[in-house]
C-alpha cells in the first residue's frame, strides 16, 4: 500500500538549487515516486537570523515505506550530501522534514508527524499550500490554506522558481 507523503526541503549554504535538484533526484529511487514538486521560494533563516536565506522547496510522494523507515533514508540522504548538525537552526547544505505522512499522527522519541511547528512558519506552509492547499492537517483539522492564512509568522517568502519552470 502506499502513503501520500509531504517533504519540505531547505538549503542555504552551496548552490542552493542544485542542493534541493540533489535531494529530490536522491528521494525518487531511495524513498518513493515524486508527484508534486512546489515552486523554490527564498524565505529568511527562522529560528536564527544571522546566516543565508533558505531555499525551500515541498514535495509530494509516494512511498510504501513505513514513517521511520522514510525518516532513515532521509537522514542517509542529507548525510550522504554532506549535513553536518552542529548547531540548532544553524546553516545547512540540505534539510528534509517530514510534514504529513498521510493522516497518520505519530510521537515517538525520533518522529513527530505532522511536523510540530508547520502551523508557525510560513516558509513551510507556502509552498505546501501551492501543491495540496484543501489538505486538511490531521490534528488541527484545518486545512493548509486556512494555516497559511491564520500563521503569525510574518518573516519573508517569496517565490523565486515557478515550479512551471523546473
Amino acid at each position: 500500500m502506499k502513503t501520500t507523503v509531504f517533504l519540505l526541503l531547505g538549503t542555504n549554504m552551496g548552490d542552493r538549487h542544485k542542493n534541493l535538484a540533489a535531494a529530490q533526484h536522491a528521494i525518487h529511487p531511495k524513498i518513493g515516486w515524486i508527484n508534486k514538486v512546489s515552486s523554490v521560494y527564498e524565505t529568511a533563516a527562522w529560528g536564527k537570523s544571522d546566516q543565508p536565506s533558505f531555499y525551500n522547496q515541498v514535495i509530494e510522494i509516494e512511498t510504501s515505506l513505513c514513517p521511520q523507515k522514510v525518516m532513515d533514508e532521509l537522514l542517509g540522504i542529507e548525510e550522504s550530501m554532506g549535513r553536518k548538525r552542529i548547531e540548532k537552526w544553524g546553516a545547512r547544505i540540505i534539510d528534509i522534514d517530514i510534514l504529513f505522512y498521510g493522516e497518520e499522527t505519530i510521537e515517538t522519541e525520533r518522529l513527530s508527524i505532522p511536523h510540530p511547528q508547520l502551523a508557525m512558519r510560513r516558509f513551510a506552509l507556502t509552498p505546501l499550500n501551492e501543491i495540496a492547499p484543501m489538505f486538511k492537517h490531521p490534528i488541527f483539522a484545518k486545512q493548509i490554506s486556512k494555516l497559511l492564512a491564520e500563521c503569525p509568522d510574518q518573516l519573508r517568502v517569496e517565490m523565486i522558481t515557478d515550479s512551471s519552470q523546473q
